[in-house]
């Protein structure tokens, strides 16, 4: 039954059951994100949130799934999610709840919570990679620190450090982009003597890279500070509790102090 019509439905919005939830929802959030609109016939403010949620899921048609259920019809699955009070809106991916609401919400909100959930044209230009589909994201958002680091890392590449430099200095304090400075002022560096460990980075082997980094330390008058940057980028890439970066740490706090 479709409960709302101020807005027509599109293949954006569907109904789900308990039968279909794990496919409807759960296994399609793997594809795309799937919105639960968990609702009732007899809610009033599910009455004045449908239609806002039906626009925007119908004007992001293929981006993303509206799926409206009805709790009474559908206990089992309201109780597994602890459904307490209706409307109640939770966003899917990969089969996990990410976002979520509860109660009538302004058209400026709901808007957003979709947006939140949909890639903007800057992910997908910084997904595609390429040098001027980097530049065109800038554009779009000059403060992007993943696409300033990508970007940077190509120029340094074509051996345009300076202007890899340059554009580094808009994301200090992010670890990826200190660490790419910190490495172009090395490799910039004629007695800087890491080719070695660059060349295991740049070979996939991160390892070794950080351990010839590190030896390296003891012997590295007025280059410690350009090393270690170096190091605590690679070892952030491995995450916190890796027990490699949890023992580099320690062993780069021993050379440095």
């Amino acid at each position: 039954m479709q409960l709302h019509g101020l807005y027509p439905r599109g293949m954006a919005v569907i109904d789900v059951s308990e039968q279909d939830f794990q496919q409807q929802v759960l296994d399609k959030s793997h594809e795309v994100p799937v919105v639960v609109d968990f609702w009732a016939e007899w809610c009033g403010p599910c009455r004045m949130l449908g239609p806002v949620l039906e626009q925007e899921a119908n004007s992001r048609e293929g981006e993303v799934v509206l799926a409206k259920l009805d709790t009474d019809a559908n206990p089992r699955i309201s109780q597994a999610f602890q459904i307490q009070g209706i409307p109640a809106v939770k966003a899917f991916k990969d089969g996990k709840v990410v976002a979520e609401f509860v109660g009538a919400q302004p058209p400026a909100n709901v808007k957003r919570f979709f947006d939140g959930l949909v890639p903007t044209e800057a992910d997908a230009l910084v997904a595609a990679g390429d040098e001027a589909s980097l530049r065109r994201a800038l554009e779009l958002e000059p403060n992007r620190k993943d696409a300033i680091v990508r970007l940077a890392g190509k120029l340094h590449l074509k051996g345009h450090s300076d202007e890899a430099l340059e554009l580094l200095g808009n994301a200090e304090g992010d670890f990826a982009a200190d660490g790419l400075a910190a490495r172009i002022r090395l490799q910039q560096d004629p007695e800087a003597g890491l080719d070695d460990a660059f060349a295991a980075l740049d070979g996939g082997d991160p390892k070794r890279a950080v351990d010839l980094l590190i030896e390296a330390l003891p012997e590295a008058d007025g280059r410690k500070d350009d090393i270690r940057q170096v190091v605590v980028s690679i070892l952030d890439a491995f995450g916190v509790d890796h027990p490699f970066a949890r023992e580099s740490r320690r062993r780069l706090a021993a050379a440095l102090y």
